[in-house]
């Protein structure tokens, strides 16, 4: 949404929103000199229907009363998907799709795109750390899109190159079952022009798109993108070659932490060389890149403490951020703060949360955050909490957090979650500090 507030911003269209709480990301968008409030009140919506577009998100409730005035009051309301929509027509679209990975994925390839000099816009799912922003604007008529399954937004874009990270279940409340999240992906599928970048084993054949198919894997040869000559540098960097049909890559350095990172430079780095990126500054924008914000963001770092910060949210994000977290330090003792995100998501997922968390040493299991969700009974963060076997575990209210982990010791402090414990990571940093 604030990608979409700054584009428009930029178009020189006067800006104004709602959000539920201030943060880092809202103080930013009003310095840029856009108005945001925090009441739901139908009166700051401004008053000339013609003169007003409005622009929602599915995460908002249908009866916020902002929103339900501007629909009876003759204003035009659109959804998010169908705004990058109407600004993607008519340029040439690159999309990255996926139940995981999407973010970073497409946060390089915009980098790739932008540090090659073949330029492009972008509307990123995260903050880019390289640029500071989720939105980057060039005159090249290229544009970089975060296609997101949610709501089925992703199938308001018709890309040249797009990927798909993953296809696994998610948004339950919005598409059921495993087999309607796959249909709605192979619509999307279907809506490709020249070349799609599956991961390898996704279930979408010839049949599903008239674009050329191509696979990539993170070190599978079976892929037709894959990582070759795989090592890890002291500092926990990998460098790897890159296989491809058109031509090997050697010694690109992912800029990166973590195994998963390679996978996803790999898929990004397919969808600039197909685009027509030089292979040399694919190599130099992989090792430049620096990620997206809240995905695996180290913020402190030092010998015996280490905090970083990420947006995990669903099983299998955590099982791989955990994985490479383990990787990149073993030996040390890991402490996980994870604050589940939708009811909904937490009981259709509650046993894989806590496979994924029980691989921690230590947790610290925050109440769940509704989001747009109205509470369902017996839906608490107990039900993952009960089946958790880490060797330490508790559970605990956001706002006692800081006064745990301030007493308690710490080596490796990781922060899970997608709904509003970003909001604790500057404290967090700052107590630990002053350690």
């Amino acid at each position: 949404m604030s990608a979409i507030a700054r584009y428009y911003q930029f178009q020189g269209y006067r800006v104004a929103g709602y959000d539920r709480t201030p943060s880092a990301l809202t103080h930013a968008l009003e310095a840029e000199g856009i108005e945001v409030h925090y009441e739901d009140d139908p009166a700051r919506v401004p008053a000339d229907p013609a003169q007003t577009l409005v622009v929602y998100t599915p995460a908002v409730p249908a009866d916020m009363a902002e929103l339900r005035y501007a629909r009876e009051h003759g204003y035009r309301v659109i959804k998010r998907s169908q705004m990058l929509g109407e600004i993607t027509r008519g340029q040439r679209c690159l999309a990255v799709a996926g139940t995981h990975g999407k973010t970073t994925t497409s946060t390089l390839l915009a980098h790739i795109l932008t540090e090659s000099g073949a330029g492009c816009s972008a509307f990123l799912g995260g903050i880019s750390k390289n640029y500071g922003t989720n939105l980057l604007m060039s005159r090249t008529p290229t544009v970089v899109a975060e296609a997101d399954e949610y709501d089925r937004s992703f199938h308001q874009l018709h890309p040249a190159i797009a990927v798909i990270t993953a296809m696994d279940a998610d948004h339950l409340d919005i598409y059921g079952d495993l087999a309607h999240v796959v249909e709605a992906f192979k619509i999307f599928a279907s809506q490709v022009s020249d070349a799609l970048i599956l991961k390898l084993g996704l279930d979408i054949t010839p049949a599903d798109t008239s674009a050329k198919i191509y696979t990539y894997h993170v070190d599978d040869p079976a892929a037709d993108f894959h990582a070759e000559n795989l090592r890890m540098d002291p500092l926990g960097h990998y460098t790897f070659d890159l296989a491809s049909p058109l031509g090997k890559v050697a010694d690109i350095r992912v800029g990166t932490l973590g195994r998963f990172n390679v996978e996803n430079s790999v898929a990004a780095a397919a969808a600039a060389l197909l685009h027509g990126v030089a292979p040399d500054a694919v190599r130099s924008a992989v090792g430049s890149f620096q990620g997206a914000q809240r995905r695996l963001d180290e913020h402190v770092s030092r010998p015996g403490l280490t905090y970083i910060d990420d947006y995990a949210h669903h099983p299998q994000e955590l099982a791989s951020a955990i994985a490479a977290i383990r990787d990149m330090f073993p030996g040390r003792k890991l402490t996980a703060v994870f604050q589940p995100h939708l009811y909904t998501r937490t009981r259709d997922f509650a046993p894989e949360f806590a496979r994924a968390l029980s691989a921690v040493d230590e947790l610290l299991l925050l109440d769940i955050y509704p989001a747009r969700e109205e509470p369902i009974p017996g839906v608490t963060s107990e039900i993952i909490f009960k089946d958790v076997t880490a060797p330490e575990k508790r559970m605990l209210r956001k706002e006692e957090l800081l006064d745990c982990l301030a007493g308690m010791p710490l080596d490796v402090l990781v922060t899970f979650g997608a709904g509003d414990i970003d909001r604790l990571v500057g404290p967090i940093e700052e107590m630990l500090e002053k350690r």
